[in-house]
């Protein structure tokens, strides 16, 4: 019999009167760990650990985190996660919901999700803006790593990102790979053959006045648009992991004032 990983972790955080963010309530339980580098910002930065070393069939994952008015977080993982092979009919599932209260901030930067031939995996991600709560989050996923000459014949991969501002959708996003994942992509309208890509929106008032200087340094395979004066989209397409966090990193250095977490640095 296969044995099923579960994790939570929840957390909520503020600022205080100095500015500084502290936390107000943590809990962890199962797979999943947080953990708290220091550092010299205000801000708060936390890691998620996934002790079972990636996700399969079977597995399921929640993260909830709240970011109060004043406070500034920062939230990346460990490492790249990885989703293995699956039985068959089995299907592992993470969920995330993220809440960003006014005059609060949140940066969402996972690492790269890889996936392995024969995965199953169904993710969602919610995020909940009010008022005039600033947001930057990026989701990278690779399709096996190159390196290893991996190919994805045979997968389920089902992905939606919702981000709503005061109970209203700004952006809905969603992926869906069934079965021959290298063919789908290899296809010239589709991916011309990348095997990683991006998405990244900004949610800030200076968006708009972003955009020109943001796609002067995107690549040729990457694009940029607003949705709204203070929402910024960019999807990017790469040849590999690596090619995509090189062209990543800059951009998110640049929209996070060079305070890039110390697992996102090559």
């Amino acid at each position: 019999m296969q044995l099923r990983a579960r994790g939570s972790a929840s957390l909520t955080v503020a600022g205080d009167v100095t500015g500084r963010t502290g936390l107000v309530d943590l809990r962890h339980a199962g797979s999943s760990k947080l953990v708290f580098p220091r550092n010299f910002n205000k801000g708060l930065e936390a890691i998620l650990v996934n002790t079972a070393g990636g996700i399969t069939g079977g597995d399921h994952y929640t993260l909830a985190a709240t970011v109060k008015g004043g406070g500034a977080l920062t939230l990346t993982t460990q490492a790249a996660e990885r989703a293995y092979r699956a039985q068959v009919s089995e299907i592992g599932r993470v969920e995330t919901t993220l809440t960003v209260d006014a005059d609060a901030t949140l940066h969402w930067l996972p690492q790269e999700l890889i996936l392995f031939d024969h995965c199953a995996l169904r993710r969602r991600l919610q995020i909940d803006l009010h008022g005039n709560a600033n947001l930057l989050m990026v989701e990278p996923v690779v399709l096996g790593r190159a390196a290893m000459k991996e190919t994805l014949r045979q997968i389920y991969f089902e992905d939606r990102i919702r981000i709503d501002r005061d109970g209203a959708p700004i952006y809905i996003d969603g992926i869906d790979f069934s079965g021959d994942a290298a063919a789908h992509v290899a296809r010239r309208a589709i991916a011309d053959g990348a095997r990683a890509m991006a998405s990244l929106v900004l949610v800030r008032p200076d968006a708009a006045a972003q955009l020109d200087v943001l796609r002067a340094m995107l690549p040729p395979t990457a694009g940029a648009s607003l949705l709204a004066d203070d929402v910024l989209v960019i999807r990017q397409l790469a040849e590999d992991s690596f090619v995509l966090r090189r062209d990543l990193m800059p951009i998110l250095s640049r929209l996070t004032n060079n305070s890039l977490p110390i697992s996102w640095r090559l």
